[in-house]
């Protein structure tokens, strides 16, 4: 795809994404303990919830991009599933083994024992130390539907959709109502799939994409005008949540409840943020070019974050004493790190089958 093909404001997403996502995982390393949720000072409390907050729309915004083409799917089924399983799942397989093998023998002293076990437990899930990749298995998840709901999407009319839209957002408000109320709308201890079960989770996401670009011809004043409350808003919620339920309890469960990516506030948030983002157009060679390299890139930076990550946290810690100015550094170093890494690798013959 040349450049003038290109859709310019999803190479902006990706790379927007991506950051976020390397901030928000920098800031768990000031809560994330083997024993839950324990933060050390209300200062920390504060900066843990003010940033991780801005940043948890940027798995939702991924899905997003990851749809916003490919829906209705432009080509046979099993053309979509060869060339997206093949940039996705070969790259995640080799990572997914990285992280298996490389921290038992070099880092946690686990040693052979160690290794072995990460191995087995690879077949059929994340180690400790790729918890980052749930996010893979849940994208192919949802490429496994889309071939499903694309024929839908040709037929649906734009009430029908928002239709659906209308009863998935009902649904992100399912977490909250749950832990209120315990089962809802038939969920028991023999059943745990409730009433609207298949209207929610991140499909929703998978539509709205599709909604937005079909059916949403706003320009940018009434982008900003709908978007920004929806941000201010979604983020207001998701960080009192944050802050109020850390100060209660240490379970991750219910601290993290606002931060889940399938509620309500998350929701809002993501949406503010791609009606907003849709309107970058700008393809000034300066600035344009490195982003279109670095959104080529993402995949790989995403994949190979947590080592570096790990790595700078240890390194830059100890040496500022700010808990803000730590995320941001180590953030910004972590980042940069991955793209020359990753820029360095994509130079490699065969290097699609390491970083996509």
């Amino acid at each position: 795809m040349s450049s003038s093909q290109r859709i310019v404001f999803l190479d902006y997403l990706r790379v927007i994404a991506c950051f976020m996502v390397i901030l928000v995982h920098v800031t768990e390393q000031f809560y994330a303990m083997p024993t839950g949720v324990i933060l050390d000072s209300e200062s920390n409390r504060f900066w843990v919830a003010a940033v991780n907050s801005i940043c948890r729309p940027a798995v939702p915004l991924f899905v997003m991009a990851s749809s916003y083409l490919l829906l209705p799917l432009p080509y046979p089924t099993g053309v979509f599933f060869r060339k997206r399983f093949i940039r996705v799942l070969i790259p995640f397989i080799f990572w997914l083994a990285m992280y298996a093998i490389i921290p038992p023998l070099l880092v946690d002293s686990t040693g052979i024992d160690g290794m072995l076990a990460n191995v087995g437990r690879m077949l059929y899930n994340f180690t400790d130390w790729s918890g980052h990749l749930w996010f893979i298995y849940m994208l192919m998840g949802v490429y496994c539907l889309m071939p499903i709901i694309s024929p839908w999407l040709k037929e649906v009319s734009k009430k029908g959709e928002a239709i659906f839209l209308l009863v998935w957002f009902i649904t992100t408000f399912h977490h909250y109502a749950k832990s209120q109320l315990g089962g809802v709308l038939g969920e028991c201890t023999w059943n745990e799939f409730h009433a609207l079960y298949y209207y929610s989770g991140y499909i929703g996401y998978v539509v709205l994409a599709h909604f937005i670009r079909t059916h949403i011809k706003w320009g940018i004043r009434k982008s900003l005008a709908i978007g920004l409350p929806c941000i201010i808003v979604g983020y207001l919620v998701t960080a009192y949540g944050f802050f109020h339920n850390s100060l209660a309890t240490t379970d991750y469960y219910i601290a993290e409840l606002s931060w889940r990516f399938c509620t309500f506030n998350i929701a809002l948030m993501t949406f503010g943020m791609f009606i907003i983002l849709r309107h970058i157009d700008s393809v000034a060679k300066w600035l344009y070019t490195p982003v279109k390299k670095i959104s080529a890139l993402s995949y790989g930076i995403y994949l190979m974050h947590i080592f570096v990550l790990l790595f700078m946290f240890r390194w830059m810690n100890p040496l500022i004493d700010s808990t803000v100015l730590t995320m941001a550094v180590v953030s910004v170093a972590t980042f940069a790190s991955c793209v020359f890494i990753t820029w360095i690798l994509s130079k490699i013959p065969g290097s699609k089958y390491i970083i996509g």
